[in-house]
């Protein structure tokens, strides 16, 4: 074997060692930014819905309390007829 394959050889079982040695870690990483993501998102999104439920009920109940407010009963109002003047 020449010294070109040996060092060749040499350095493939270095880059298999370090994968089977690293891959642990590396993949407990990107799981970790995983969990993180999902778990910004849920907050995210929950945090909007708690947001968008607030908001109708608030424009519900003004716009219930507004109605019973104004609404006493039917009434009569008289109402009279426009006058024109002529020239």
């Amino acid at each position: 074997m020449s010294t070109k394959k040996e060092g060749a050889a040499i350095v493939g079982v270095g880059a298999a060692a370090c994968a089977a040695c690293c891959v642990g870690p590396i993949l407990g990483f990107l799981g970790a930014i995983g969990l993180g993501t999902i778990t910004g998102v849920l907050l995210f999104g929950i945090a909007g819905l708690l947001i968008a439920v607030i908001g109708i009920a608030v424009f519900t109940l003004r716009r219930r309390r507004r109605s019973t407010v104004c609404a006493t009963g039917p009434e009569m109002v008289a109402v009279e007829m426009p006058t024109m003047k002529s020239r």
